[in-house]
């Protein structure tokens, strides 16, 4: 076991119990035995430096065990259960939260990173440690990039810069996120890098001299009120200041806080007192005072920050922070670790992780790997706006959010009621960029329609996204309910009926028949023409007539002593019903399940077996009233024929979305009996209906996904 890890846990926890460690640590070093890594290297120096960068960060024994492991699932023969059995529960979970889904098959690389991160963010939210865990995996890869070939340095540095830098400074752990970014930087533009690199260095020595200059001035004037403070010069990484050359269009002598310095002092009053003596000494810029005190950022660092005009007219940024707040700009989330100690959380640490939780019930409809990732950046990485509500309660947006985003964090229907803005009390247009301190109150109407198509491309949060989506699906389907009734009403009164066949209790039994769950639906699908009204009448006349039904066992022994004839092709031996022999058995209209779903029969009055689907919804009506005729039924295995199934597409409406679906059909080679598509003028919104043979239950959840990832696709569903 190499003694620089163990010294530097002791470094901050002198008691540690270090026997877990040496056991991962051998554990480890075992499975990776024969690998290398690409450098020659053994494989095992990975995980050792992986739990040292946790260790720098002050971590627990059991996160930098799991640093030790966490490559053994996902690149030995060694399984999860094996960690389990080995190291517990808590460190399993750590290791299988960091571990790829590589045993998996996807179909672009783009898939692969969305359902690796989405994995990774499930078990984040459970657990913060697995997100440490993955950054200084990350953080070691990036140090010993120079043995993958190019265009694979450019591909892992690029991600890096996207998605692991941008989250390293969510979490507040800015040293990682310094390096990392510094490092992918120079394998993604290796031009501008040593470009700034050069002119850097070519002023380093005017620098030194100045910032020396300015902790001198301050230090005397300190000392003379008092207050004890260290000061040292910021050291400004390239990357960072690549980027601000970059947004804001300047050149580097032009950069704000090319030139910083940083006073710690051991109290908060002591950073507002040596605020007051930073602006004796030099005068503030306007507008750029920024007070990360009062209103901490939502990573949890606070710090004052200051641009002045120093000597000969040269920018300089003071940052003024106490030495816990300095720990926390340094190590972020990893310095409020605290794991639950008998069963006791810390409150505030759970609250600091709301936004983690909140982000992954947006994104949960989120199923196509280009929208989940465009989603991801702009929901957790981009720059943000505080904004507040005219009671002083403070919200955090995507920068580039309007109005209407700041209407659904409130609540959906202010959303949906939204009318309008008042920003700073002023009326504002609904497309007005929302800025820091922005003081918001918005006007909704009880008459209002409902929010617009519109406002999806005004709007930034998915939040927004999603509700704006859910509301015109629903309104949909309202729309077509009161149509239905009305078209159902004028055939009633057309052939002369008294109206008092459309009793509900009766649409209940005519819509059952019809596989609908409610009379409500029934009424949708008259009105988006998927039952004719003609068929609900006639169906109300034949209940007119109601036959004398036979007992289950009378009817069971009359169907016994028939000889059933199956229809060819018909898939009735793929089924095995409990204790019913020699009936038919035939799959129901209503849900048409495949081999793979859960299965009950339904012995039905003088036509055998239906198997149904345990969660078709005609069952809740079976289940109340005809209890005594379910039985359990199972799939064998020698089905041998294709099962139809019935698929409905939701979708925004343009030009080439039928083409694009039956695009994904055709490069699966799958067989459509046949398709529709029709398309909804007012709101937009197309429903593609197609009857697809399938073999099983994984080939038909395979087309969902693909389908899914259809652009302008937001619903594929299963139905009668």
């Amino acid at each position: 076991m190499p003694q620089n890890l163990l010294k530097r846990v002791l470094l901050y926890n002198k008691n540690a119990d270090l026997a877990l460690l040496k056991r991962a640590y051998e554990f480890a070093s075992a499975a990776h035995e024969n690998q290398k890594r690409i450098s020659g290297e053994p494989y095992i120096l990975h995980p050792l430096s992986v739990a040292y960068i946790l260790a720098e960060l002050e971590l627990d024994l059991e996160t930098l065990a799991a640093g030790l492991l966490h490559d053994v699932v996902e690149d030995t023969q060694v399984t999860l259960g094996q960690i389990e059995r080995e190291f517990g529960t808590e460190i399993a979970l750590l290791v299988d939260g960091v571990t790829k889904l590589s045993r998996l098959e996807f179909k672009s690389k783009e898939e692969n990173q969305a359902e690796n991160l989405r994995k990774m963010f499930l078990a984040m939210a459970k657990d913060i440690r697995v997100i440490l865990i993955k950054l200084a995996d990350r953080l070691h890869n990036m140090r010993t990039l120079d043995y993958h070939p190019d265009f694979k340095q450019k591909e892992i540095a690029t991600e890096t810069l996207e998605i692991f830098a941008p989250l390293a400074h969510r979490l507040g752990i800015y040293r990682v996120k310094r390096e990392m970014e510094d490092l992918a930087f120079r394998y993604t533009n290796l031009g501008a890098y040593f470009d700034i690199d050069k002119k850097i260095a070519s002023t380093w020595e005017k620098r030194e001299e100045y910032i020396r200059e300015v902790i001198g001035m301050l230090q005397e004037k300190l000392d003379g009120m008092g207050i004890k403070a260290d000061i040292q010069g910021r050291p400004k990484h390239l990357y960072s200041i690549y980027s601000k050359m970059a947004k804001q269009k300047k050149e580097l002598s032009e950069i704000y806080d090319a030139f910083a310095v940083r006073l710690i002092v051991d109290s908060v009053k002591n950073c507002y007192e040596a605020l007051g003596i930073v602006h004796t000494l030099w005068k503030p810029i306007p507008g750029l005072f920024k007070d990360y005190i009062a209103m901490p950022k939502s990573n949890m660092y606070q710090s004052l920050h200051t641009i002045v005009i120093g000597r000969n007219g040269e920018p300089l940024e003071v940052q003024i922070r106490t030495s816990e707040m300095h720990r926390t700009a340094e190590y972020g989330i990893a310095a409020h670790w605290r794991y639950k100690e008998g069963g006791q959380t810390d409150k505030q640490f759970d609250e600091k992780l709301a936004w983690l939780r909140q982000l992954l019930e947006w994104q949960h409809e989120l199923r196509d790997a280009r929208e989940f990732m465009e989603s991801l950046k702009i929901d957790l990485f981009s720059d943000v706006v505080f904004v507040f509500t005219p009671k002083g309660e403070v919200f955090e947006f995507p920068s580039g959010s309007v109005p209407i985003d700041f209407a659904y964090r409130i609540h959906t229907e202010v959303g949906h009621r939204c009318t309008g803005a008042k920003v700073n009390g002023r009326i504002t247009t609904l497309d007005y960029k929302l800025k820091n301190g922005d003081i918001v109150e918005i006007i909704t109407s009880k008459q209002a329609s409902g929010p617009s198509r519109d406002w999806l491309i005004l709007v930034k949060t998915s939040q927004a996204k999603s509700r704006i989506k859910q509301w015109y699906k629903r309104e949909l389907r309202d729309e077509n309910s009161v149509k239905g009734r009305d078209m159902l009403d004028r055939e009633i009164k057309k052939q002369g009926l008294n109206l008092e066949i459309l009793k509900n209790d009766k649409l209940m039994g005519i819509a059952r028949r019809l596989n609908i769950f409610t009379v409500e639906d029934l009424y949708a699908s008259i009105g988006d023409g998927a039952v004719s009204p003609l068929t609900v009448i006639n169906k109300l006349k034949e209940d007119s007539v109601k036959p004398v039904q036979a007992s289950l066992e009378e009817e069971l022994q009359q169907l016994k002593t028939e000889t059933f004839t199956p229809v060819k092709n018909q898939p009735t031996q793929g089924v095995t019903v409990k204790g019913v022999d020699n009936l038919l058995i035939r799959l129901a209209h209503c849900c048409k399940p495949v081999p793979g779903d859960p299965i009950v029969g339904y012995i039905t009055r003088g036509r055998g077996v239906s198997i149904h689907r345990n969660d078709c919804r005609n069952l809740v009506h079976f289940q109340k009233a005809d209890q005594e005729r379910l039985a359990d039924a199972v799939w064998s295995q020698d089905f041998r024929f294709p099962f139809q199934v019935k698929l409905e597409v939701w979708a925004t409406d343009r030009a080439g979305l039928l083409s694009d679906v039956m695009a994904v059909v055709s490069e699966m080679k799958m067989s459509a009996n046949w398709v529709t598509a029709r398309g909804g003028k007012k709101n937009n919104v197309a429903i593609i209906e197609m009857v697809m043979e399938m073999k099983n239950k994984e080939e038909l959840d395979y087309l969902v996904g693909r389908i899914n990832r259809v652009k302008d696709v937001y619903e594929v569903k299963r139905t009668s």
